[in-house]
């Protein structure tokens, strides 16, 4: 196994991280909600009342994140993500997450960061079988195909 050293970004994901961790650890303890995308969304469909300005407010945020960013960070600091598949893929690719975040009760923000913390065992085995599923389509698609 080699590394690709030219897209190895340990400081940027552990920056990440901890931020979605605090993110996580903020929304909870203020709100007594877990920080689950798929949930979140979810609450807006149908919508409720009372309970879809913080949802919404919530998605704007999550969506002018990178403008923002962008204005605010030095021009250099980070190149644009190059995704190397097409639309139709990109299209079933979403449907199958969207399948599998409902069959799974839950995405990976729910599961894999405050599922975890709160030591669910569900969602640990949630958790386990997301990850094994990417690797094996990762290593299916690098290595077999």
């Amino acid at each position: 196994m080699t590394i690709d050293w030219s897209h190895f970004t340990p400081w940027a994901s552990l920056t990440g991280g901890v931020l979605l961790g605090l993110a996580s650890a903020l929304f909870i303890l203020l709100n007594g909600r877990i920080l689950g995308i798929s949930g979140i969304l979810g609450g807006l469909i149908p919508p409720k009342r009372y309970d879809t300005l913080w949802r919404l407010a919530f998605f704007a945020g999550l969506f002018s994140s990178p403008w923002v960013f962008k204005a605010l960070a030095p021009t250099n600091l980070l190149s644009a993500p190059r995704i190397d598949a097409g639309v139709v893929l990109l299209i079933i690719a979403g449907l199958l997450v969207g399948f599998g975040t409902r069959y799974g009760s839950g995405c990976t923000s729910g599961h894999g960061v405050c599922g975890l913390a709160r030591l669910s065992p569900r969602s640990l085995i949630a958790t386990l079988a997301f990850m094994a599923a990417g690797f094996a389509v990762v290593f299916i698609a690098r290595h077999l195909l």
